[in-house]
């Protein structure tokens, strides 16, 4: 069976922004398929909207399913994964500036009315790894911290990269090769 990746954008996000194009065509290239996904209302984003549209997007996962989510798309990944049920899992999951608040946005407000399920999560989902800048404006390293002692996710943090919104990003592409080996 061939590995399959899926890629979430943030708040205010598409797959034709930022390191998504880029990623895709690096994944594609070492014969993944590969899917970037166009997440509903994306200026307005709503949780249960964003979950289906996932989960409408992967289909049946499998042991060769991996997601990549960046910003809110790491969040809507996590509810994503409470909501498997059965021997439908994926294999890994790289979470780009994933938060685990709304950052004090009450526009992020629905992916937070209700608590984490890290148990559910993990049962779902083999492999983890939490990428952070340094400088991020937005999401502060102390989150990789949460996702650790959650997830046991292997935390990675780079340097001046801000809110990961540029258009080559090897450090994701180095995680998301790691957890497919």
């Amino acid at each position: 069976m061939t590995k399959r990746f899926f890629i979430v954008h943030g708040w205010e996000g598409s797959p034709e922004k930022n390191w998504m194009p880029w990623i895709t065509r690096q994944l594609e290239s070492k014969g993944y398929d590969t899917v970037a996904i166009a997440m509903p209302n994306p200026d307005n984003p709503n949780m249960q909207e964003w979950v289906k549209c996932l989960t409408d997007a992967v289909g049946t996962p499998n042991p060769d399913t991996y997601i990549i989510g960046h910003s809110l798309g790491c969040i809507t990944i996590l509810r994503y994964l409470e909501t498997l049920k059965g021997n439908n899992r994926i294999c890994g999951l790289v979470l780009v500036a994933g938060f685990t608040s709304n950052l004090g946005y009450e526009e992020l407000e629905s992916f937070f009315k209700e608590r984490i399920e890290w148990n559910t999560i993990r049962e779902n989902c083999r492999k983890f790894i939490a990428i952070y800048s340094d400088n991020d404006q937005f999401v502060s390293t102390h989150y990789g911290a949460i996702f650790n002692e959650n997830l046991s996710a292997k935390e990675v943090l780079v340097h001046g990269k801000g809110h990961f919104d540029q258009e080559v990003m090897q450090e994701v592409l180095d995680a998301a090769l790691s957890i497919s080996e």
